[in-house]
């Protein structure tokens, strides 16, 4: 089973190798995180750790969370997610993941929730191509048809304008270029999904 970290993106900036070549990268704050809570086969039919990660003010936390966070002795914190593991690589309440899970050269997949692009439409969305623009075509850049006209009715998953973005996307495959255990910070290979500040999920690759 991967093992994982959560983290906030940071933002996108470039580092140089040893021969001068220019590596565009994204920063990311990861943990320290502790671990609040152990899911087991025995008590919940799979292995998991729950993690926490980021500070909050412990006024807008509930009740049935405070209490969650002081029976595994651990601060309130921001975000708390699940990350499967294998049996042997469950980890104790109350002890902390830190960025030294992993090192430069591992391959990391990092799942974000996507920039919000409002309701767009199928140009946008769904890189149809547009109609003749002049001669008085009138059609330009409309959905087009929708298919026969005998079923009368519209077919499940026609791509059609909608909401475009906010969505769970994972980006696999990246490359960790550097680890900074002290800062907490792990610099990986390209562009990950979500805005500046939001959390994002580092797990060992599976395609790696």
């Amino acid at each position: 089973m991967p093992k994982g970290i959560l983290g906030k993106k940071i933002g996108m900036t470039q580092v140089f190798d040893e021969t001068g070549v220019a590596i565009p990268v994204t920063v990311i704050e990861a943990g320290p995180c502790p671990v609040v809570q152990q899911k087991t086969e025995q008590t919940d039919g799979y292995t998991a750790l729950q993690l926490g990660f980021g500070e909050t003010n412990e006024r807008r936390v509930t009740k049935p969370l405070k209490g969650h966070f002081a029976r595994a002795g651990v601060k309130p914190v921001r975000w708390v997610r699940e990350i499967r593991c294998a049996p042997e690589e469950l980890k104790e309440v109350g002890s902390v993941v830190t960025a030294d899970i992993f090192k430069p050269g591992d391959a990391v997949d990092v799942t974000g929730l996507s920039k919000g692009k409002g309701f767009a439409g199928v140009i946008k969305r769904w890189k149809f191509n547009r109609g003749p623009m002049s001669h008085g075509s009138m059609y330009h850049r409309r959905t087009g048809s929708l298919g026969a006209t005998d079923p009368a009715r519209v077919f499940k998953n026609r791509k059609m304008p909608g909401r475009m973005g906010h969505e769970r996307v994972t980006a696999q495959n990246l490359k960790v270029i550097k680890v900074d255990p002290e800062q907490n910070l792990i610099l990986v290979r390209g562009a990950v999904p979500g805005v500046n500040g939001s959390l994002v999920i580092i797990k060992e690759s599976v395609k790696a």
